[in-house]
């Protein structure tokens, strides 16, 4: 299902809200321990591990290049997942840089842009996630919608949480945040 949220203040709102990282860990086909980290990324567990799996992975001479990018990229999930946003950041800007057609890794470099409070850069980065076609644009929608709330982007906001809505209409975080706006005509 959904990683481990994060929650994040929004200074001037008097909100707390729970970011969603994309947690739609990027598979690779070579590499054992590349799938090692794949499954960390995918599915929890110890960060330290994860992390201890995703460096052994990059070590790895049988990578292709995708399944290299999208290790990094996994290795941003487990980062991020123990709270180490700037560790995350490289690793998406690593990952990012050797295939920039990974759309998951714009999703999770904005949910960690949010909890660095960079939020527009953390707008583009999802929102060029969305253009690429995301795994999971529901995800997406609700970390951008973070992002406009924060910005003052109160309308796109609501279009956001809509949107995660209408994907997935059991998104429970989504409707909570959704409920809170009323729509003036």
């Amino acid at each position: 299902m959904f990683g481990k949220a994060t929650a994040v203040a929004l200074a001037g709102l008097g909100l707390v809200i729970s970011v969603m990282p994309a947690g739609a860990a990027i598979s690779v086909l070579n590499g054992a321990l590349a799938n090692s980290c794949y499954q960390a990324a995918q599915y929890g567990g110890s960060a330290i591990e994860g992390i201890r799996l995703c460096s052994l992975a990059l070590g790895e001479g049988a990578l292709t290049t995708r399944d290299r990018a999208a290790t990094y990229i996994n290795l941003g999930i487990v980062r991020a997942r123990g709270n180490d946003a700037e560790g995350a950041l490289d690793s998406y800007n690593r990952g990012l840089a050797i295939d920039a057609s990974l759309g998951e890794g714009y999703v999770d470099r904005g949910a960690v842009q949010i909890t660095l409070k960079n939020y527009q850069a953390a707008i583009a980065d999802i929102t060029k996630g969305i253009e690429l076609n995301a795994n999971e644009p529901e995800i997406a929608y609700y970390d951008r919608a973070i992002a406009n709330e924060a910005v003052g982007n109160i309308r796109d906001a609501y279009i956001d949480y809509k949107k995660a809505v209408e994907i997935r209409p059991d998104f429970a975080l989504a409707k909570d945040q959704l409920s809170r706006f009323k729509v003036v005509r």
